[in-house]
């Protein structure tokens, strides 16, 4: 399958969203594709052998026992698997026809709850496309009220829909950073791993922002890209790429931002499917390993950030909930945000794998 068979399907449920299919592909669950299986994600990333060894041996190499949590400031929340597109690099697997896997208001109000008996300074929606969730507003509205600062992870394009015309400035008088994912400042490479028509949409997302205050350096209304490689290799220099990116689209297209994060992608879900399809896989996996950075550990986003999962199950991190490797409490059982005490969370291990070479290449994924 090439790399740029990419759908930009809307949620057939949702009358507020286009259900036009641009290029056809559908999620790894809907295709009941092996890999749909964190499971069977796990066994093919420890089928291949690597010279370096596991993360857990370049952790003690740089004198780690293992990885333990630091202070919590970010309480991460996936609202869902749904969104309006499938990028073809995505570690969440997200879809149109990921309708099933959403978080409910009550779940929500746990979150809530939970969020109370913490320090976390910072809420951290992701998703999918957490804009589509019907809790969205509440949820941002309420974290507000609690003085948090939001982080909204958008994929710009939502932000085209009709019923979402009024998202920009609704989020830019509350004051939450948006943080939009956008693979290249070119056309082809954004394209080539999210779907013809994608880099267009993107840009003119990025104008409504603008316009409404975002990525002009007020702090209130911070406006940050994500990028991440289109192909097997690692990112070059944030800070050189951030340059050059701020020069070309306010040279090219006239829109701003305040900063660029750069990140390594991750060889799980869809990604692992196009590097298995490519004959990419052991060549990647290999690269991250030779690229292990000990001085990333310390900033690791598992140390100070707790990860809510759509059913509210308690995961290390984002990709921990990908791969359904749940927080390990000395009690043992699933760990559920309705059950979250701080002292057992900070007193844990973290869990890691071969997908953890992802955040410590190169200059990590922070």
């Amino acid at each position: 399958m090439a790399d740029s068979s990419l759908s930009l399907l809307a949620a057939p449920p949702d009358p507020g969203v286009p259900a036009a299919e641009v290029a056809g592909l559908r999620s790894l669950a809907a295709r009941r594709s092996p890999l749909a299986r964190p499971a069977e994600q796990l066994r093919v990333l420890h089928s291949v052998p690597l010279a370096h060894g596991d993360f857990e041996a370049a952790l003690g190499r740089a004198g780690w026992d293992s990885l333990r949590p630091a202070a919590l400031d970010i309480f991460q929340i996936n609202l869902g698997k749904l969104c309006n597109m499938t990028c073809r690099h995505c570690h969440v697997d997200a879809g149109p026809d990921r309708v099933a896997e959403n978080m409910t208001r009550e779940t929500v109000d746990l979150c809530l709850a939970a969020l109370d008996r913490t320090g976390a300074h910072t809420v951290d929606l992701t998703g999918g496309a957490p804009e589509l969730n019907p809790n969205f507003r509440y949820l941002v509205g309420q974290c507000r009220t609690r003085g948090k600062h939001v982080m909204d992870r958008c994929n710009l394009t939502i932000l085209l829909v009709p019923r979402f015309a009024d998202l920009p400035a609704w989020l830019a008088e509350r004051g939450v950073e948006v943080v939009c994912s956008l693979p290249h400042f070119r056309k082809i490479g954004t394209d080539a791993q999210r779907g013809e028509g994608t880099f267009e949409k993107s840009i003119e997302a990025l104008r409504r922002l603008n316009a409404v205050g975002y990525g002009q350096g007020d702090p209130r209304r911070r406006l940050t890209l994500i990028s991440n490689p289109v192909g097997a290799y690692l990112p070059a220099s944030q800070a050189a790429m951030e340059k050059d990116w701020k020069e070309h689209l306010a040279r090219k297209h006239g829109v701003a931002f305040d900063r660029l994060f750069v990140l390594n992608n991750m060889p799980i879900s869809r990604f692992l499917e196009w590097l298995l399809e490519t004959g990419n896989l052991q060549t990647y996996l290999e690269k991250l390993t030779a690229s292990f950075n000990p001085a990333t550990l310390c900033g690791l986003m598992c140390r100070n950030t707790l990860s809510i999962g759509w059913d509210g199950t308690l995961y290390d991190c984002d990709f921990n909930q990908m791969l359904e490797i749940p927080v390990a409490l000395p009690g043992g059982g699933r760990p559920h945000v309705r059950d979250l005490a701080l002292p057992e969370l900070l007193s844990r291990r973290i869990r890691t794998g071969r997908h953890c070479f992802g955040c410590t290449a190169g200059s990590g994924s922070t």
